[in-house]
C-alpha cells in the first residue's frame, strides 16, 4: 500500500477547494477504499489547526480535521522525531513544521504531498508530490 504524508499546506487546501485540492481529495478517495495511507504529523496538524481557525473559527477548523481524522492518521512526535527534524531544519534551512513532515516520510519511505518548494532543497532522499504553487 501506498504511504503519503500530508504537509500542512496540502490539507490546507483540501479543506478551503484550493489549487491542488483535487489531488489531496483523490488520495483521501484512496485512502477510503484503503488503497493508500494517509498520515500527518502533529506537528503540521496544529499548523493547520491555527492557520484554519485564523480563517473561520477555533471550532470550525476543529471539527474539519476531526472529520477529516477519519482518513488520515496523526502521528506523534517524540524526541527521535523531533531530532531528525532539527537536523533537516539545520542542514537544510527548511522551516520547522515543514522538518517534521519531511522526517515523517523518511522514516516511513513516504511521499510527501505539497505545495512548498522549499523541499527540493532534500534531492532525492525524499519523495514528494507536488501540488500547484501559489500565484503570484
Amino acid at each position: 500500500m501506498k504511504v503519503y504524508v500530508l504537509d500542512a499546506n496540502a490539507v490546507i487546501r483540501y479543506l478551503s477547494n484550493g489549487d491542488g485540492g483535487e489531488k489531496v481529495a483523490s488520495l483521501i478517495h484512496r485512502a477510503s477504499s484503503g488503497e493508500a495511507q494517509l498520515l500527518i504529523s502533529v506537528i503540521n496538524w496544529g499548523e493547520v489547526l491555527y492557520t484554519l481557525a485564523r480563517l473561520t473559527s477555533l471550532s470550525s477548523a476543529a471539527a474539519d480535521l476531526k472529520a477529516l481524522s477519519a482518513f488520515v492518521d496523526s502521528v506523534s512526535a517524540d524526541e527521535e522525531m523531533a531530532e531528525s527534524a532539527a537536523s533537516l531544519k539545520f542542514r537544510y534551512k527548511i522551516g520547522y513544521a515543514d522538518a517534521f513532515a519531511a522526517a515523517l516520510s523518511m522514516q516511513m519511505n513516504a511521499t510527501l504531498v505539497t505545495a512548498d518548494p522549499d523541499f527540493v532543497k532534500l534531492g532525492k532522499q525524499l519523495k514528494v508530490l507536488a501540488l500547484p504553487r501559489h500565484k503570484v
